[in-house]
């Protein structure tokens, strides 16, 4: 595939993700435009609203300004002011990494990979700035900058992880890379150190978020019925509980990164003076979203047995990925273990800071964890397990434990080497009689050879 051809493709593919982002709001906005409001407001509208909900699934800025009448009928203080919307509805941008992965695995397996590369992640960068234009209105106004920078840094990320991915899996494509090369000239102990905090840090935080996952989907098993009666008391028709849905499906990355900072510690908050954490629950009166339903609402007795997960997350990371260090000196698997906390809490303080922030007026201008918070507890928690893991994995193994044996097996084959070639009392080397050697002349008489049979 030439050039032109790789660029015209790789533009299709970052077209193709902007597109399908945008028409998940879209559609069931447009279908409310037909049937409920039977055309009766301009289409426009429901575009801005589609990419206003676009990019607030990739954490941009959106401030909405409400009509004096309405905002006097929602009883809020502050309703009449400008409203910042900053926190994230991340089931979005989860789906442009996930389609911008697909797009870098395809690029990648192209001639002109830098090109394809170069074009998608530019060709994004356009569509994002050309529809984030376009929803610019005074009721609803994202961030110009950050609607250009967000979404496309996800979809990069989506890109680069594909790519290498691919490259990785073909190592016949794989070129190398000055960043490998100059990863190579470490001494081995500085890179097996690296590689493991890196590697366990990243595992510990994966399974503290898989766990929150397990954990929400139970409560929303258990909370099914409380669920579907928020639903009945909104009165909301077919149209209007499919668009509910889909945004409550948006949020559902969320929840995840709420339960992992619950089982973190710090928990996190639904407005402002509300606290859901293992030491306790206070929530306040909640916005009318039906999922928060499967909330509990009780303190358990173990509670704050939760705090577990992210030790036992640590330990087992550290546990199995500091094995390479074990030949080492200690101290390597102390830095190991350290940077396994900072990897894990740096990657769930992240996350908590992505899915907090202001979900409206009053009360609701505080929403979800507190990152500092979770980014410590979780860095804490994840090091101190990681460095009982690995030294717990090394316990009695001993660096020269396998050198002794050899070494006197050495000297044992050296010794016995000395002793047959040593010449015996006739002068003979008794190490001759390999096939090899060469017989000593015979210096017996003739005739008298029966004498010696």
């Amino acid at each position: 595939m030439n050039r032109a051809r790789t660029a015209l493709y790789s533009a299709f593919e970052a077209v193709l993700v902007v597109a399908i982002g945008i028409a998940i709001p879209l559609v069931p906005l447009t279908l409310l435009w037909g049937f409920h409001f039977q055309l009766g407001i301009d289409w426009p509208v429901f575009w801005r609203g589609a990419v206003d909900i676009w990019l607030l699934g990739h954490g941009v800025d959106v401030t909405l300004l409400l009509d004096p009448a309405l905002a006097a009928a929602t009883g809020i203080p502050g309703a009449e002011r400008p409203i910042p919307i900053t926190i994230a509805l991340l089931g979005f941008a989860l789906l442009t990494v996930l389609l911008g992965t697909r797009a870098g695995r395809r690029i990648a397996e192209t001639s002109h990979r830098l090109t394809g590369e170069a074009v998608a992640i530019g060709t994004f960068a356009v569509l994002a700035l050309a529809a984030t234009s376009s929803a610019l209105d005074p009721s609803a106004r994202p961030s110009l900058w950050q609607g250009v920078l967000l979404p496309t840094l996800c979809f990069a990320l989506g890109v680069l992880v594909g790519s290498t991915r691919a490259r990785l899996l073909n190592p016949a494509d794989d070129h190398g890379s000055s960043l490998r090369d100059w990863i190579d000239d470490w001494r081995p102990v500085t890179r097996e150190t690296v590689r493991a905090a890196l590697r366990a840090g990243t595992a510990a935080a994966a399974a503290v978020v898989t766990v929150s996952a397990i954990a929400v989907a139970v409560l929303v098993l258990l909370g099914y019925a409380q669920v579907i009666a928020l639903y009945e008391q909104l009165h909301a028709d077919v149209l209007g509980g499919i668009t509910l849905t889909a945004a409550q499906l948006a949020l559902l990355p969320d929840l995840v990164i709420w339960a992992a900072a619950w089982f973190v510690g710090p928990g996190f908050a639904i407005g402002t003076g509300s606290s859901v954490s293992p030491l306790g629950t206070d929530l306040g009166p909640l916005p009318a979203v039906p999922v928060l339903g499967a909330l509990p609402t009780d303190d358990g007795s173990f509670a704050f047995a939760g705090v577990l997960v992210p030790v036992v997350a640590g330990f087992v990371a550290g546990a199995l990925f500091t094995r390479a260090l074990r030949e080492h000196s200690p101290w390597a698997r102390v830095v190991a273990g350290t940077g396994t906390g900072i990897v894990g809490g740096v990657l769930l303080g992240l996350l908590a800071w992505a899915a907090a922030g202001s979900a409206g007026p009053g009360r609701l201008v505080d929403v979800g964890p507190d990152p500092l918070l979770v980014g410590a507890w979780a860095a804490l928690e994840i090091a101190l397990a990681a460095l009982a893991g690995a030294f717990a994995a090394g316990r009695g193994h001993r660096p020269d434990a396998g050198e002794r044996p050899r070494r006197r097996e050495t000297q044992a084959a050296a010794t016995d080497r000395a002793d047959a070639h040593r010449p015996d009392a006739h002068g003979t080397d008794r190490g001759s009689d390999s096939d090899d050697a060469v017989p000593p002349e015979d210096t017996t008489p003739p005739g008298h050879g029966v004498l010696w049979r």
